[in-house]
């Protein structure tokens, strides 16, 4: 890793002043965490390379609408997104693909991050699994199908389908009925319970609310919301369920035609070092993609970490969902959003 980040501030040394005076690279990441990245990430990569970094944040649609409105001159050179989002941009002509031999962090990666969508159009640098976190005073956890089940009815909330973790809660939903291929009897089940349901939340801030105030007692959470629950006064658990978890992954692409991408790829290298991942796994804001990070066993509580965990993660394809959204959003609205 030293020669790795030594190479790199060599690279930058050399380009002398005319980098520092002349080069800026334009980022587009999402909005949570930024005072961590700042320090793990954004001041150490400026000060190695002597150029200006420009961060740009803002939720998914926004950040997807401006790269697409500027492809003719892209005012963006590098972002993070979802797996599906990413193969959006790249069905769009919007992104360029990646020379891994530029990466000397690139074989760090779990195999599953490093050509997350196909083509080498993106890298993986976090990944992120989905379970159950429940009130473990009051009910016990075993199954995704436990959520509709009676027990739970009247104290359960689901993710709307537009969120993140709907399509994952589909996915495992459908694992415990036998529809793995076909998530329409799924919604149709959701539809059936729908009055047993406390509420279909759209932020995991909304759902620590509702589970704080003990209006809810189970519900899918994605692994980076866990520290909300942990740390409760409540006695909340994470569930193990017998289908496994279900698991995400945020990636790295570069915008076509930025005439950037040589400080891009440097950046890029740079965030999936050991020793950034690192860095920004202690801070409890990523899980880490590169294999060779380490943590303590209480940091690892709160993140989708380690080969045992990443490796039996079920994670839905970005292909599935962007060729079935429309049609389950249009099923979920007809059924369920009554």
């Amino acid at each position: 890793m030293k020669s790795s980040l030594s190479l790199l501030a060599l690279g930058c040394a050399m380009a002398g002043p005319a980098l520092a005076q002349d080069k800026t690279l334009t980022i587009s990441v999402y909005s949570f965490a930024q005072d961590e990245y700042k320090e793990a990430l954004y001041d150490p990569f400026e000060e190695i390379c002597g150029c200006e970094l420009v961060v740009e944040t803002g939720n998914s649609v926004e950040r997807m609408a401006k790269i697409e409105a500027n492809a003719a001159n892209p005012v963006i050179d590098l972002a993070a997104i979802s797996t599906q989002d990413a193969l959006s941009l790249t069905r769009k002509g919007l992104v360029a693909p990646i020379d891994t031999s530029k990466l000397s962090n690139f074989d760090k990666l779990y195999d599953t991050a490093k050509d997350p969508i196909g083509d080498h159009m993106a890298v993986g640098y976090t990944y992120y699994a989905t379970s159950i976190v429940y009130r473990s005073d009051l009910v016990s956890v075993e199954s995704w199908g436990d959520l509709l089940g009676e027990e739970l009815a009247g104290e359960v909330s689901l993710p709307n389908l537009t969120s993140t973790q709907g399509p994952l809660t589909l996915m495992m939903l459908g694992k415990t009925m036998g529809e793995e291929s076909d998530f329409a009897p799924v919604i149709s089940q959701i539809a059936e319970k729908a009055d047993d349901i406390v509420t279909f939340y759209a932020r995991s801030s909304e759902l620590v609310q509702l589970m704080n105030q003990q209006e809810v007692i189970a519900a899918p959470v994605g692994r980076f919301a866990w520290s909300s629950f942990r740390n409760s006064s409540l006695p909340f658990a994470w569930a193990e369920p017998e289908e496994g978890q279900a698991g995400g992954m945020n990636v790295l692409v570069m915008t076509e035609g930025s005439g950037n991408e040589e400080l891009a790829y440097q950046f890029m290298d740079y965030w999936l070092s050991t020793e950034v991942q690192g860095k920004i796994a202690d801070m409890l804001v990523d899980s880490p993609a590169n294999k060779e990070v380490t943590v303590s066993d209480e940091v690892a509580d709160n993140l989708t970490y380690g080969a045992d965990v990443i490796n039996t993660l079920n994670i839905l394809p970005a292909a599935e969902i962007l060729d079935k959204r429309e049609g389950w959003v249009e099923q979920w609205n007809n059924e369920v959003i009554r």
